[in-house]
């Protein structure tokens, strides 16, 4: 199996880049050393995560396995900026992203380098679970990139929606009637058809009335997020398959503060691809390490390596023999996500 260096110094001039070139093009080749060899790299020229990592006793000189790697907790990233430069990152083409936080204060900030790469991972992720985005129409139930450019989301929708090159495919907000137009159009186009919206907005949907999309894919991006009352993935999910007449609704798992996506293709199940590696937590202990039953989701998204590859999130996620399921929030977290794009 490759390596991706046996030390630090050896691509220093272009580290980043190999890291993402893998990603891309030999995602097969990242093993526990790459992953220990990028925590070094983030440590040696990441002064945010250095300076979490020395609070808690997690320098390289301890840190022996992946196991014992820090992950630094999601908070960070509303009061610091949270960048790996090595002298040799161009952020000159970065994008700012925000989080759907209620208030300005409570909103994190991802400052990524290279949008060029995430467009990238993105589509790879996308197109290795759903096929070519050439195949396929995107009918997004979110504001526009021009009401919201600093989404992540919406940058991700809108670079899908172009890829896909179809006239159909585009923003349509939150007019439900304009979406039933087009599906209605579009019952003879031979093309997968997915319909990707916020919970709250599909779930609004759903409620007005009972309709067949039998061949049409809906899929959600997370819970309610203050919306409207909160529900179980598996009471939403039971909610939107009455609604429109499927049997089972697909889910995107991703945030702000990372640029890899997962996806559930229904049951609550998720698949994680290559380099996006969720890792389970006790709630009470962030050092603890849970292999069956559930506990705080820590994520490694290599992808980040311009930010922090090693992030402690807020959720809740259990491992079974079935898979990995996002169950949701811990007590006390903040109201967060794309729900609160839909006003």
């Amino acid at each position: 199996m490759l390596l991706i260096c046996t030390s630090i110094y050896q691509y220093r001039m272009s580290f980043d880049k190999e890291i993402k070139r893998i990603l891309l093009e030999l995602p097969q080749s990242i093993n526990e050393e790459s992953i220990i060899e990028v925590y070094r790299y983030q440590y040696t020229n990441n002064p945010i995560y250095k300076l979490f990592a020395d609070s808690v006793h997690r320098s390289p000189a301890v840190v022996k396995n992946a196991g014992e790697i820090p992950f630094l907790p999601i908070a960070f990233y509303k009061k610091h900026q949270i960048e790996t430069q090595d002298g040799n990152v161009d952020f000159s083409k970065a994008i700012s992203f925000s989080s759907s936080g209620t208030t300005s204060s409570s909103r994190s900030t991802h400052t990524v380098a290279d949008p060029a790469f995430y467009a990238a991972r993105s589509k790879q992720i996308f197109e290795n679970y759903y096929g070519p985005l050439t195949d396929t129409i995107i009918l997004a139930v979110l504001p526009s990139y021009e009401e919201n450019p600093s989404s992540s989301l919406i940058f991700m929708m809108k670079h899908f929606i172009e890829a896909t090159g179809h006239a159909a495919s585009g923003f349509y907000a939150f007019n439900i009637a304009a979406i039933k137009a087009v599906l209605k159009e579009l019952h003879t186009e031979n093309k997968k058809i997915i319909v990707w919206g916020v919970s709250y907005a599909l779930l609004d949907w759903a409620e007005q009335e009972r309709e067949s999309f039998s061949s049409v894919i809906f899929l959600e991006t997370g819970g309610m997020k203050g919306r409207r009352k909160e529900l179980t993935r598996s009471e939403l999910h039971e909610q939107l398959t009455k609604g429109f007449g499927v049997t089972a609704i697909h889910s995107e798992y991703g945030m702000t503060e990372l640029l890899s996506q997962a996806y559930s293709f229904g049951e609550g199940l998720y698949a994680f691809p290559t380099g996006l590696i969720p890792v389970l937590r006790e709630v009470n202990d962030p050092f603890g390490r849970i292999t069956r039953g559930s506990g705080g989701i820590n994520i490694i998204d290599l992808a980040n390596i311009n930010a922090c590859c090693f992030i402690e999130t807020q959720d809740i996620g259990r491992i079974s023999a079935n898979g990995f399921e996002i169950l949701g929030r811990i007590d006390a977290s903040d109201i967060r996500g794309c729900n609160l794009l839909y006003v």
